[in-house]
């Protein structure tokens, strides 16, 4: 009788102790929960610098292009962000720094000539503009951005 009733009570230890290492009522909301993906350094001040530029508020675009750059030296479209607003604010000796550092970044890219080019048409250096232009044209399929800035070319 003495066994029988250690033997009970090794399987009510056993039975409890078993019982004890169910997980299906642990909450885990939390502990499985993702968490939100990582941006590249500046990519919020790259998309703010885009949007001040299509607003025209050059010097807003300027400053979150070049917090982008700052962020993430290697952003190839922060650069060009950065030397199209200088070249809008007049400032193309920065502008030539930012294209330079475009074209390190990312080699001599048809769109990033024929920003270039853009940039000499508006400083009124026609010969360079043209010549830039032409350039980019050339390495383009679909020439109608650089189409367009050479007629703004030959108007003036």
């Amino acid at each position: 009788m003495r066994q029988k009733r250690i033997a009970i009570l090794a399987l009510l230890v056993g039975a409890l102790a078993l019982s004890g290492c169910q997980t299906a009522s642990i909450d885990t909301t939390e502990t499985t929960a993702i968490g939100a993906a990582r941006s590249l350094p500046g990519t919020t001040e790259l998309a703010s610098g885009k949007t001040h530029f299509r607003e025209a508020n050059y010097g807003l675009a300027e400053r979150h292009f070049r917090k982008a750059v700052e962020l993430n030296a290697t952003n190839a479209e922060g650069w060009v962000g950065l030397a199209a607003s200088y070249d809008q604010l007049g400032r193309f000796d920065f502008a030539d720094r930012a294209y330079a550092q475009a074209l390190k970044i990312a080699g001599r890219k048809p769109q990033i000539v024929n920003n270039m080019g853009y940039s000499h048409l508006l400083r009124g250096d026609r010969k360079k503009a043209r010549e830039l232009l032409m350039e980019a044209r050339a390495a383009m399929s679909d020439t109608t951005l650089v189409d367009a800035n050479l007629k703004l070319l030959d108007r003036g």
